[in-house]
């Protein structure tokens, strides 16, 4: 009774971990087509519980503006987003009340699994505030964060559900730089994020340097004033395109920073048993991002590989997290949760 519990509760945690990591890459394929206002209002479409029974507002709005951000496409790729993450939602939950019910059996607090809760439920109120704002940069990019910090929460949670090779007491004075890297990374993911919400993934075609120079002409402040309207500033005025190089130069310039960072501590924490997997999985990410993201400049923001740069990113993050929790765990005799 006792091993199907844990089992059930295992298979449950693992599988919520995945729907996350795919929901993650969904949302980013709504925003890089576009799809952010499929459906301009929220939670239904157009009030209706699908596109379908939304055919006749949707055609109306098609007539209205032939290329404006509503289409039947646009409207089941956001639909299909938030399908998905109502059942995120509803498979936390179940976390919730296995974790609650079974602390006793399962030998772990129920309070990871509570935080994660609330992290799910605070995220959904983003994606809502998506729509309302009309894709306002600062909550597009928050909407980014929080479906990154419900990642590192689960796989935190998966973390402590797998078994691994014992970690080396004294590999733990690495904990407080992992610590560093992840907000360091987290910070770079923000600063990605601002570079798709403001669509300044092109502002510099050229690489290593930046309009043909190695520090080009750039507005910060107008870059990155939080609070604005989409593709404008606070004044009302059209955002600039020093603004926009501001933007995507800033990101570029910190992504050679976390690489460096994450890299040297990758290569140390590698030579450990317990820590040569997501050491080695951390280190083969971070040369995937640096090739995705010149790919990215080089064949002016193809799709897929847009998808995948931030695929690369939710990578980062589980590795890093992963080995969080196995630097936390080093000083203890045994693994098997």
């Amino acid at each position: 009774m006792l091993e199907r519990i844990r089992s059930r509760y295992r298979k449950l945690v693992f599988a919520t971990w995945f729907l996350t990591l795919d929901l993650i890459m969904f949302g980013a394929f709504v925003r890089l087509t576009d799809s952010g206002l499929g459906c301009p209002d929220w939670p239904g479409c157009y009030g209706k519980l699908s596109p379908l029974g939304a055919r006749q507002d949707i055609h109306n709005a098609l007539q209205d503006m032939p290329h404006g951000p509503v289409s039947f496409s646009k409207a089941w790729i956001e639909m299909v987003h938030r399908y998905i993450g109502s059942l995120l939602g509803l498979m936390i939950i179940g976390i919730v009340f296995l974790a609650w019910r079974y602390r006793r059996e399962l030998g772990n607090t129920p309070r990871l699994a509570v935080v994660t809760l609330i992290a799910v439920c605070v995220q959904g109120a983003f994606g809502a505030w998506t729509v309302t704002h009309q894709l306002m940069p600062l909550i597009v990019t928050a909407h980014l964060l929080g479906g990154m910090l419900l990642l590192a929460l689960m796989t935190w949670l998966s973390a402590r559900e797998k078994s691994h090779a014992p970690v080396a007491p004294d590999m733990r004075r690495w904990q407080g730089w992992m610590a560093g890297g992840l907000v360091l990374l987290f910070a770079q993911i923000a600063l990605g994020g601002w570079v798709s919400t403001n669509y300044a993934a092109l502002a510099c075609m050229d690489f290593p340097t930046c309009q043909g120079q190695w520090v080009p002409p750039m507005d910060l402040g107008g870059g990155f004033t939080l609070v604005r309207g989409l593709g404008l500033l606070p004044t009302g005025e059209m955002i600039s395109q020093q603004a926009l190089i501001a933007i995507h130069w800033v990101h570029r310039n910190v992504a050679f920073i976390v690489f460096l960072y994450l890299g040297v501590i990758a290569w140390r924490l590698r030579k450990d048993v317990g820590l040569r997997g997501p050491a080695r999985l951390l280190l083969a990410l971070l040369a995937a991002q640096l090739v995705t993201g010149l790919t990215t400049i080089f064949f002016q923001w193809p799709l897929l590989i847009a998808v995948l740069h931030n695929g690369g990113a939710a990578g980062l993050v589980l590795a890093a997290v992963t080995l969080m929790v196995r630097l936390a765990r080093a000083d203890r005799t045994t693994i098997t949760p």
